[in-house]
């Protein structure tokens, strides 16, 4: 799913509270607590808020800073609210009801041409977990091989034909139209049976949705265009430029927090599993297995490290220019400071 797409179907049943605290001296952190000790518990913690977008699989590495208890570790005592939408989190932060919003990259960019402007502190996605599924026995090996194709997608502008139209044209060299590259818009959770029953040739989804294809559908992954796409700086984590200049030090044991959280995905095996079945309950537990190792595996998404690189960033704004989500484009040098990420990343997590 996409931070561009409605919940799907299928995830209909995932609402959750608007707003949740986790506290760090709750009973209930038992073993994950022990796992991971929190020096000066009785200390005052900071307190602080962030707005996300929706709740999706692919801000696991926030949820796992959360369900670890690693922001307390640090100091931290963060709540969390679900705006509801790609663009809410940015009202949010310049309401002060929020000091930090997760949400796609080029939301930040879009607030600090309307004069509110941000600073953009680290990624959470650092690719798009996207992924094509089709019946056994069809093969997709390149780009190449989706021209003519019927894809089952959402309705546009979705990530599920705004990035494929994207790649198309930017790696492999081609109009999708041009191309007889038919995109069948379907409401959420019609992709997978639309492919079942013959009208497509394959879908474009989003996990958990492509794993409920796989487990509920028979189909097959047979593309992921993490891959194809490279590094990007999909989805982040940026405050206002104000609240950076006064709190520095909150924003830093944050981003530490979150860079072990990272850590943690990428050396322990199963941690994004047992994250997930907390954050999504109600999903079946062969789509968290599936699912998981689907995000662990496609290159990118889970970043190794919260830093966003130039490389990141020129990807994102190349890209949401290409969707037509961005009113221009701003350099790297006006929207990101990557000093938090870098010292967070050296102490307590991992390199790029």
């Amino acid at each position: 799913m996409s931070e561009r797409d409605p919940v799907s179907a299928p995830l209909a049943s995932l609402a959750k509270p608007t707003r949740r605290r986790l506290l760090a001296a709750a009973g209930a952190a038992g073993l994950a607590a022990a796992a991971f000790p929190m020096p000066g518990l009785t200390q005052s913690r900071t307190k602080v808020t962030v707005s996300e977008a929706i709740h999706i699989a692919l801000y696991t590495p926030f949820y796992t800073a959360l369900r670890k208890n690693l922001f307390a570790k640090h100091g931290l005592e963060v709540d969390y609210s679900t705006a509801g939408g790609i663009a809410l989190p940015v009202s949010v932060l310049l309401a002060n009801r929020a000091q930090f919003a997760l949400t796609g990259t080029g939301m930040s960019v879009n607030a600090t041409l309307e004069g509110g402007k941000m600073r953009c502190i680290g990624k959470v996605a650092g690719g798009i977990s996207l992924f094509a599924i089709a019946k056994p026995g069809l093969k997709i090996n390149s780009l190449n091989d989706l021209k003519g194709k019927t894809i089952a997608t959402l309705r546009f502008p979705s990530n599920t034909i705004s990035t494929p139209t994207y790649i198309m044209r930017s790696r492999g060299g081609f109009d999708p139209k041009e191309a007889g590259v038919n995109f069948l818009e379907l409401p959420p959770g019609a992709q997978a049976a639309a492919v079942k029953d013959g009208r497509a040739d394959l879908a474009i989804a989003f996990d958990w949705d492509a794993s409920i294809g796989v487990t509920q559908f028979g189909l097959e992954v047979v593309y992921s265009f993490a891959d194809i796409l490279g590094p990007i700086a999909f989805s982040s984590i940026f405050v206002t430029e104000q609240y950076l200049r006064g709190n520095g030090e909150t924003v830093q044991k944050f981003s530490n927090a979150l860079a072990e959280a990272m850590k943690l995905l990428h050396t322990v095996d199963g941690t994004f599993e047992e994250v997930s079945k907390l954050e999504f309950p109600n999903v079946a537990p062969d789509v968290l297995k599936l699912g998981s190792k689907n995000f662990m595996a496609a290159k990118h998404v889970v970043p190794r490290n919260p830093i966003i690189t130039k490389q990141d960033w020129d990807a994102i704004m190349q890209h949401e220019s290409g969707a037509g989500t961005l009113k221009q484009t701003l350099p790297y040098e006006d929207l990101v400071d990557a000093s938090f990420a870098t010292k967070a990343a050296a102490q307590f997590g991992l390199p790029a």
